[in-house]
């Protein structure tokens, strides 16, 4: 056999070597294939965010109209009192506190108490459907009462309504997918299926997807209500 033949031979024989290992489903890094496939999707939608919120700091710098003013467009109005940005800063109070639960929930995951962290799983995605009933709530008050729509906005710059509602309903839908993903975890870890598994990774991983939810939304509120 020659050299270039033996060459080849090695080379098909190591490829097929990488293709079993992968294929048989084998940790090539020393870190949890679900965890890193959550960690790439992660760095993704950053960078997704990231061209939202950038968009809109170049469109609002360069418009033209006066953009509307934040504490008054989000301003609640009760007993005849104005009450600048108080829904907002509710909903900022639940997703923030979500975070909390969820890291319990992680705590409690690898100490293998199953009740308390499917007892804080839910109580996360409580915090979760709630946030995105007030923002249902926040989005019902633009449209019907002050007019906004994302062609268009009494108030000032049209592009105050696309910017708005295309970056907020995406986070939204994240945080409605988030609490969809963490139900059907508690409820599995309730049945005690990652108990006869022996692991409880797969709740740091919905754990790291809950958190890149909240910590986008610390980004959105500061570049939407108090710029």
């Amino acid at each position: 056999m020659d050299n270039g033949t033996m060459t080849g031979t090695m080379s098909v024989t190591r490829t097929e070597a990488l293709a079993r290992d992968w294929s048989s489903d084998r940790e090539a890094f020393p870190v949890h294939w679900g965890k890193a496939m959550m960690w790439i999707f992660l760095v993704s939608d950053t960078f997704i965010f990231t061209v939202f919120l950038v968009g809109y700091m170049t469109v609002r710098i360069s418009a033209t109209e006066p953009w509307p003013s934040a504490s008054e467009v989000f301003a609640l109005h009760i007993g005849g009192h104005e009450l600048p940005l108080l829904l907002i800063a509710i909903m900022t109070f639940v997703l923030i506190s979500s975070s909390g639960t969820m890291a319990m929930a992680v705590n409690y995951g690898y100490q293998r108490n199953r009740r308390m962290t499917a007892a804080l799983m839910l109580a996360t995605a409580l915090l979760g459907a709630s946030f995105v009933g007030m923002q249902a709530f926040e989005w019902t008050k633009l449209i019907t009462e002050e007019g906004v729509r994302p062609w268009g906005n009494p108030m000032g710059a049209a592009q105050f309504g696309a910017t708005f509602f295309m970056i907020t309903g995406f986070h939204g839908m994240h945080v409605s997918a988030g609490v969809i993903y963490l139900l059907v975890v508690a409820i599995k870890v309730l049945k005690g299926h990652y108990e006869a598994k022996g692991n409880y990774e797969v709740v740091e991983i919905a754990g790291l997807y809950w958190h890149f939810v909240d910590l986008v939304w610390v980004f959105i509120f500061a570049f939407f209500y108090l710029w």
